[in-house]
């Protein structure tokens, strides 16, 4: 009897072994999570997390980026502290850094992996390869050298220190993915309209890169004036965005937010002011603009009383926040600029431009066209220098509406402001540069990029007492500390080859 129920429970235990065995890769298949991911949807979430939908990155902008050009700033210091101080805070400076590899280029560069090997897919690899110079871009000019050739590759080839590589050949090789990219758009091949920037239009996308390669040939008007033309010329050849229509634009929802509006509606509300270069500059000129991106809470003596019903936007009622004070040194000044505390200096309007589902530009035709005004004065296109300045200023004001239709500025305010400010030859370079510091507004990193490029408009120096910089302005980002930590040989090597880690550091083309 025991021999049979030995027998009886070895039979039993076979049985149960061999059925769980045959059907073990079924029932250890999870068949929720994706093993892969179209690279459609990578490519969307790639442009999305660009305007920082981390919902701490745009922080960066906030301390730095508006504040170097001094356009938004902020008295506060502890965890604000940035160019209103002119001061390194490394909690906000290694934000884009950070956004850009982890989520940007995370995704967008395995989009262009997933895409390339596939026919069905060619215009999407093409935009996608667009898109990643645009991400490169704005990473290269804030940091300078960095990690490209190898970078973004932890997930697809497990490279996890990657070698850093030279901005001029970054530059270089950004050009050459625009060239080939643009080219490669096909309108007779098939699209996705779920794409979320141009609908899966590639000849949209066309003139997107070709307005980028654009954008790129100016960076090099110091260090490659003859790669600049050359590459000049072919972006006019190609096409570029010739409207607002076409405009390269993150179309915000309630779902979907404007994060910089998040921030400056919200938990930043009583912390960011328009400073008084910015709105004195727009005031003197009878600037229509700063009606649409301008209100002021007269009166208000702290945050709480920052009320609807104080709110102005008579343009004769705006005041700036002066550069150079904390939030003690500011009550000093106040009496003589005009304003009854901190609080009551001018904000952008939380209620246009920075709604929470307004629009967030990359790339506009306004600023193609004060581009092209340039390159003709420097007898780089065909053309009227005049005539691409004044196009891209009623472009901008024309833009305005997109915002929201409060921000309107009117046909004939814009072609007063236009008539009244013509382009003259000595100070062309001046002008074109000044109104695309204007075009630029809100686009943090684009607007650092040109002023050091340029050198326009023409700003005094931040006066803060405390300053940590040797030179007039804060010429880049430092690297972040996980750098040091996790690829300390590879960014040694990129700051022996560029200098000290510090806000001085120039990037290759911000040349003296």
């Amino acid at each position: 009897m025991k021999k049979l129920t030995k027998y009886l429970l070895s039979l039993v235990m076979a049985v149960g072994f061999f059925s769980c065995d045959e059907k073990f890769d079924e029932i250890n298949t999870n068949l929720v999570d994706p093993t892969t991911l179209n690279p459609l949807f990578l490519l969307n979430q790639g442009i999305l997390d660009m305007r920082y939908r981390d919902g701490v990155s745009s922080l960066q902008d906030l301390s730095y980026n508006f504040g170097i050009v001094q356009q938004i700033i902020t008295p506060f210091g502890s965890s604000l502290a940035g160019a209103n101080y002119n001061q390194l805070n490394l909690s906000n400076s290694q934000h884009i850094w950070i956004n850009t590899y982890r989520n940007v280029l995370k995704n967008t560069v395995d989009a262009v992996e997933k895409s390339k090997v596939d026919p069905e897919n060619t215009n999407l690899y093409h935009s996608a390869r667009i898109w990643k110079v645009y991400a490169y871009m704005v990473l290269t000019d804030t940091y300078g050298d960095i990690p490209y050739f190898e970078g973004a590759k932890g997930f697809i080839e497990q490279i996890v220190t990657p070698k850093y590589d030279s901005q001029e050949t970054i530059y270089m090789d950004l050009l050459k993915e625009l060239e080939e990219a643009t080219a490669g758009l096909d309108p007779s091949k098939p699209s996705s309209t779920s794409e979320i920037l141009y609908g899966g239009d590639p000849l949209k996308w066309k003139k997107f890169g070709y307005s980028l390669m654009l954008r790129a040939a100016m960076r090099l008007t110091k260090v490659a004036p003859s790669t600049a033309e050359t590459y000049v010329s072919k972006a006019v050849a190609g096409g570029l965005i010739s409207s607002n229509e076409e405009n390269a634009v993150l179309r915000n929802t309630s779902i979907f937010n404007n994060y910089l509006g998040v921030h400056l509606g919200a938990r930043e509300k009583a912390n960011y002011y328009l400073t008084e270069p910015f709105v004195n500059h727009l005031k003197d000129n009878e600037d229509p603009r700063l009606v649409s991106i301008a209100i002021r809470h007269v009166g208000a003596t702290n945050g709480p009383s920052q009320t609807i019903s104080r709110i102005t936007r008579d343009p004769d009622l705006q005041i700036g926040m002066p550069m150079g004070h904390d939030d003690v040194s500011i009550n000093s000044v106040s009496a003589e600029t005009g304003v009854v505390s901190l609080w009551d200096y001018t904000q952008a309007n939380i209620y246009t431009v920075l709604k929470v589902d307004s629009p967030q530009f990359f790339l506009t035709y306004s600023q193609n066209q004060l581009l092209l005004a340039e390159a003709a004065v420097r007898g780089w296109v065909q053309g009227d220098a005049s005539t691409y300045y004044e196009e891209g200023i009623r472009a901008n004001m024309e833009q305005m509406a997109l915002y929201d239709v409060e921000a309107t500025v009117s046909e004939q305010d814009a072609e007063t402001y236009i008539a009244n400010h013509p382009l003259v030859g000595e100070t062309a370079l001046e002008q074109i540069n000044t109104e695309y510091w204007i075009s630029a507004f809100l686009d943090g990193s684009e607007l650092f990029a040109n002023f050091r490029r340029s050198g326009y408009p023409t700003l005094e120096p931040n006066p803060y007492a405390g300053s940590e910089i040797t030179g007039d302005f804060i010429r880049s980002m430092p690297y972040p500390d996980s750098e040091t930590v996790v690829n300390r040989s590879n960014l040694q090597e990129a700051i022996s080859r560029q200098g000290p880690n510090n806000l001085d550091r120039r990037v290759w083309w911000d040349q003296p």
